[in-house]
Formats: C-alpha cells, structure tokens, sequence
C-alpha cells in the first residue's frame, strides 16, 4: 500500500511538471473576448489546453473542445481595466490565441476641457480605454510638430492633464492626440489663443559663427538638401562648424533662410 502510495506521488509530481507550459497575455479589457485554437494533446487523450485563468480567477469556459472562446465579459470589467490572461497547456503542444490584440488599449478618449493658460496646455478627458500616452501639438512652420507628452491614466472617470509649452509671436494652434496600436490616431478639437509677444527677428543674413535672435524661441536649422542641421531653443546659434552655403530656417512662427559664409 506505501509503494502504491509513493508511486501515486511521484506520478502527481511528474504531471505538474509537464504541465507548466503556460502563455500570460497583459493588457486592457476593451469589450472583446478571447478566441484560442486547441490542437489535440499529443498523447492522442484530450486536448492541448488544460486550464484558463482570468486575473487569477480559473475560467468556467469550455475548454475541451479545438476551438474555443474565454468570455471577458462575465468578469465585470470596466472598458480599460487591466486584464492578465494565463492559458496553461500540455508539454508538446501549444495554442494559438487567434485575435491577443483585442487586449490593447485604443484612442477612445472624449474632451471635457481644453485650455491654455499659465503657459501650459490644460485638458480633462472621460472614456479613456487604457494607458496611451497624450501628445500634445503646436502647428508651427506650417506643420503640426509634438511640444509636450503625457502618460494617459486609461480609466473611464474624468481625468485631468497639463504639460508647459513654449508660445510664440501671434496666433498660436495647439491639439492634443493619442495613437494607439493599430497606429489610428485620435485628435481633440484645436484650441486657439492670440499672444502679443514682439514678434522674433534675427541677423546676420550672411553669418560667419554666430547668428542671433531677438529673443529667445523655438528654432530648427535644415541644408539645402532639406535634412535637419540643428534644432533647440534658445537666443543665439553656433554655426562655425557648418559648411557654407544656403540654410533654411524655422524660428519664432516664421520661415526665413542665411548664408553661412
């Protein structure tokens, strides 16, 4: 009876050990379900998966079939809440999940608020489905360029945001955008404010080391050939080191071009 009793053991033993192959999916519950293709085990008895967890709560789905689904919806969860999946299988073998993006956060955010003021950009948004980062937007140079970034909280309640940004002479655009995985981007409303900063100037036209601004701003420096020589901010540029010849010049919200001599 003892020798029984140890063989019994050693074979419980044995069973956990081949059964530790396991795949964990982390993300966000989005509304979707799960779906899971189930080859047979390779002992020609049952199939491949064996046990399905939900945040630590074992899935009551039916499992013993080549196919089948994990229901996300009888957990509760709240859109952007996070889920871990954990799908346990027989050594040997291995399921495919079908659709694991459905765990990825998406750009579901709506505005509440949005404005600037104290030389940040404020906004307060609802309906956020997970974690995106927010990129906030200044159209400078006549193109949308990213000034400030935000990590997003991802819950449905109200939530509030602010990141500084650097105002230039006249009319101003600012938007806030989120991108999620399938590289769809989502954009609030633009927001419009009128500054009545001096407008930015600068010299010489035809500069050997050093050209200089009337003020400090936001500046980028491209060649002839349109690739990006210098970009900062600040009241002056070191430009020795740039070989002569014709550059273009981003400053201030203006264009305007120099020779470097």
């Amino acid at each position: 009876m003892k020798r029984l009793l140890l063989f019994c053991s050693f074979i419980a033993l044995f069973a956990i050990n081949i059964n530790s192959q396991e795949i964990v999916l982390n993300g966000t519950f989005q509304g979707d379900n799960l779906f899971v293709k189930n080859p047979f085990s390779p002992s020609g008895v049952g199939f491949c998966v064996y046990e399905v967890n939900v945040n630590g709560l074992t899935s009551t789905d039916e499992i013993n079939s080549s196919a089948f689904e994990i229901d996300l919806s009888v957990y509760g969860f709240q859109v952007g809440e996070e889920v871990t999946v954990s799908i346990k299988y027989k050594e040997n073998c291995l399921p495919i999940v079908l659709n694991p993006e459905v765990l990825n956060a998406r750009a579901t955010f709506e505005i509440t608020k949005l404005e600037v003021t104290d030389g940040k950009v404020k906004w307060a948004t609802i309906k956020e489905a997970g974690r995106l980062p927010y990129v906030v937007e200044q159209f400078r140079w006549n193109k949308w360029i990213e000034v400030g970034r935000v990590s997003g909280k991802g819950i449905v309640a109200e939530c509030f945001y602010d990141t500084p940004v650097r105002i230039h002479s006249g009319e101003n655009r600012f938007r806030v955008k989120q991108t999620d995985y399938r590289g769809k981007a989502r954009y609030s409303d633009e927001i419009t404010v009128s500054s009545e900063k001096p407008v930015v100037t600068y010299a010489p036209a035809r500069v050997d080391d050093e050209l200089v601004f009337s003020a400090n701003t936001m500046y980028e420096i491209y060649d002839e050939y349109g690739g990006i020589v210098f970009k900062g901010f600040g009241d002056k540029i070191k430009v020795g080191s740039l070989q002569k010849g014709k550059y273009y010049l981003n400053y201030d919200n203006d264009l305007g071009t120099f020779v470097k001599k």
